[in-house]
Formats: structure tokens, sequence, C-alpha cells
């Protein structure tokens, strides 16, 4: 968790995700990269362009500078090393690559979730990053004064193509020196009896040290309603689930459940890409 990338459009919901951040980089000793992608995409701009463009383009760099002053002020900032970059690719897949290019450990991201036909055909800015991102992504709804974490839900079908997404859960519990809560939703379509789940679970589990964990098998109409209601139960702190990350016509028919849960929950959701 030694370099933070926080992408932002200077909105509430960005800026309590850079909140959050800052608490973790003066735990942490970490670094934040603070990333705005402009509209208009300079690369267009070139010697055969409009008189107009290069003002217009010229105009939202300067806003851009302005807002990024105004923000690095803030007192939540001080004595954190922030890197301010601007990306003129307005592209999800820029987040990810800026994450590459500066050996990013971690993303932290605002959302306000999406619902309804907006959700069918948008979805959530997050849920996008969440889709394409191979590294973890730590999703925040709403503003968090004090973030700590003490139960941490780690969702999971407990089978072995999770076991590294484990891995860097454990990481993250231990990091907040947090309880993790270890979940299997128990479906209708998809039951197993609690002595089978244990036993999955425990399977799973046993090449690993860390020993602060509860295991909790539950029953509901669907996994994701399952994930929500149990870390409502246990007024969770932070619900960790895995994502295939599914792209394109494949993603419209199957969905995936981490995207759902980044979409619906109240609470921060961390995702980790299998």
């Amino acid at each position: 968790m030694k370099k933070i990338l926080v992408p932002t459009d200077f909105s509430e919901q960005a800026e309590n995700a850079l909140k959050v951040a800052a608490q973790l980089a003066k735990k942490h000793g970490s670094e934040i990269y603070l990333l705005h992608m402009l509209e208009i995409p300079l690369q267009e701009i070139d010697a055969l362009s409009t008189p107009s463009a290069l003002p217009e383009a010229m105009f939202f760099m300067k806003l851009a500078e302005q807002k990024f002053e105004l923000l690095l002020s803030k007192n939540y900032l001080k004595g954190i090393k922030v890197h301010d970059i601007v990306k003129n690719y307005p592209s999800f897949s820029s987040i990810v690559d800026t994450c590459h290019e500066h050996q990013v450990n971690l993303i932290v991201m605002g959302s306000h979730g999406a619902s309804g036909l907006k959700e069918m055909f948008i979805g959530s800015n997050a849920e996008k990053v969440v889709r394409t991102s191979d590294i973890p992504v730590l999703v925040i709804k709403g503003e968090h004064v004090d973030f700590k974490v003490e139960r941490f839900v780690f969702a999971s079908d407990f089978k072995k193509d999770n076991k590294e997404t484990y891995r860097q859960a454990i990481e993250i519990a231990q990091s907040f020196g947090a309880k993790m809560h270890l979940l299997m939703v128990n479906t209708a379509n998809d039951f197993l009896s609690t002595a089978e789940a244990e036993n999955r679970i425990h399977n799973f589990i046993k090449d690993y040290d860390f020993k602060d964990y509860a295991i909790h098998i539950y029953n509901d109409e669907s996994v994701e309603s399952g994930i929500l209601n149990f870390s409502k139960d246990i007024d969770a702190d932070l619900i960790g689930i895995s994502t295939h990350g599914r792209q394109g016509i494949s993603h419209f028919f199957s969905g995936s459940i981490g995207e759902d849960v980044v979409n619906h929950s109240k609470r921060p959701v961390i995702t980790f890409k299998i």
C-alpha cells in the first residue's frame, strides 16, 4: 500500500475517496497519485485543428490546474506526498495504465452507485474500473471521518481460482488489524450442506497462517443479497470480493457478483481480480 491512486473528477464522491486515501497514506507512509482525465482529448489538437480548438483545450487544462491547487491545499493532505496527473485520454483503461506506469498498489475511488436503466446501460464509474483493473480497488461510499476496519467480510465460493485474491485479502486485513469473516452464501440453485461448505473453506485456507477469522455459511435468494444482508447483520466495515472482470457481451449476459456488490453496497467494498 505504498502507492495509492485516486481518480478524481473533483466531485464530492471523489473527495470522499481522497480523504480515505489520505488516512491510509498517513498510516502506511504511502504516496498518493491523484489522477484527473480531461473530457477533451488533447491528442486530437494539432496544426490542422480549428482555431477555436486550442483555446478550448487550454481553458480546460487551466481549470483542472486550478482545481488541483485548491484540492492540494486541503489540510487532510498535509505531510503526504501527492502527485497530480492529468491524462488526455478519457477512458477507464487510462486508470489502470497509470497504475502500471507508477507501480501503484491500490486504487481508491468514490462512487454513488447506479440503479435501474442507468445501471443496465452504463453502470457506475467504479464498476467500470473494477471490471478492468488487475489492481485491488477500494470503493468508498460516503464520507469516513475515521476510516477503520475491524470487521472485514471476505465473500467467496472458496474454489482454487480465488486463492490469490484471498492472499491479497489477508494483507488488507493485517494492515487494518481486522478480523476476517469468511463468507459462503448458499442459494437454492447452488446449495451445499453446512458440513460440505465448511470443509471446502477449511481446505481453501489450510495453506495460510492467518488465524484471525470466523467462518459463516449464509442462506439467501442470491449471492449478492446474501453478501449485503450478512454484512449488514454484523455491521461490517468492509466487504472484500473477487471479480472475474468480464467485459463486453459476456459481461452483459453473465454479469459479475463483485461489480453488482460494488454498485449496490452502502458499505466500502474492495475488489480483487481473479
